[in-house]
């Protein structure tokens, strides 16, 4: 999978549906900001949650919005993998396939923010 074009194509698509339920958007988008909000929890520990809830819901768009988050706020690839152990421990056989396409996207956001 190129991860490069998946995101775009999914951002375009999620775009286009944003137009039609443009109050559902934006509720949606107050309820991320206000999740990810600096707390008790930092931001990246959140993401971390959030892409193993990806991983476990089988959520390709997710993972990539996610691994490109933990990318942009410096997660480091030890730490990724020791968080995808724990999703791929918890979620068995399926979530071991994707950790492994969220290690890909890692690899693939990584590389252009060097």
């Amino acid at each position: 999978m190129d991860w490069h074009d998946f995101m775009a194509e999914t951002e375009a698509n999620l775009a286009a549906f944003s137009k039609e339920v443009p109050q559902t958007v934006k509720g949606f988008g107050q309820m991320g900001r206000a999740a990810k909000a600096e707390g008790a929890l930092s931001e990246k520990t959140k993401e971390f949650i959030a892409l193993g809830i990806a991983i476990a819901t089988r959520c390709d768009s997710c993972i990539g919005f996610h691994v490109r988050s933990l990318v942009r706020l410096k997660a480091s690839r030890d730490e990724l993998n020791e968080a995808l152990a724990m999703a791929t421990y918890m979620g068995g056989g399926p979530s071991y396939a994707y950790s492994a396409k969220a290690l890909a996207a890692f690899d693939a956001f990584s590389s252009e923010a060097e």
